[in-house]
């Protein structure tokens, strides 16, 4: 893994420069663009050393590509020196990895929405991975509604009762 600590997964690699401002085109293939967390920095290894970048803007160009702009990259010399490098991130910092692994958002289809104080809110019928914004949609008092399926939302997964209690912001609903 080209030194990178036994914490980090490789993520993508840059596969050019784009642009004169900066931008990096990266190719996903070990992870999606969607389990990236834009609040968590990736790493890019120089010396043997992990160097943390903040993702400042990310456009997805198909399935498996990115136009990332990275915090500190200012212009075309610097996307060029990226150019070929494995991008990581540490494997706690990416959406959808920790304990509940084997569960995909798939399988939620069926389970009860609960608020924080344990109302329901409604029954999940689908699920949309709209890229870097995955939505439940939930059958709620007769209609049915979207609800962003962010981890800062999620207080509890309870497997065995197939409960998800969420905290939602105020006028989501």
């Amino acid at each position: 893994m080209s030194g990178a600590p036994s914490d980090f997964l490789r993520i993508a690699r840059v596969l050019k420069s784009y642009g004169t401002e900066g931008e990096i085109l990266a190719g996903f293939r070990e992870t999606g663009v969607e389990d990236l967390n834009l609040e968590e920095p990736v790493f890019i290894i120089f010396d043997g050393l992990p160097v943390p970048f903040f993702i400042e803007s990310l456009k997805e160009k198909g399935t498996s590509k990115a136009l990332l702009h990275l915090t500190g990259v200012h212009d075309l010399t610097d996307a060029e020196e990226l150019v070929g490098r494995d991008i990581f991130a540490r494997k706690d910092s990416l959406l959808g990895t920790g304990e509940d692994d084997d569960l995909s958002a798939e399988d939620l289809i069926g389970w009860t929405i609960q608020d924080k104080d344990g109302h329901t809110i409604g029954e999940i019928t689908d699920f949309e991975p709209i890229p870097g914004n995955p939505c439940l949609y939930v059958t709620h008092e007769g209609q049915t509604v979207m609800i962003p399926l962010h981890e800062d939302f999620i207080i509890d997964l309870d497997e065995d009762s197939m409960v998800l209690c969420l905290d939602l912001p105020e006028g989501l609903i």
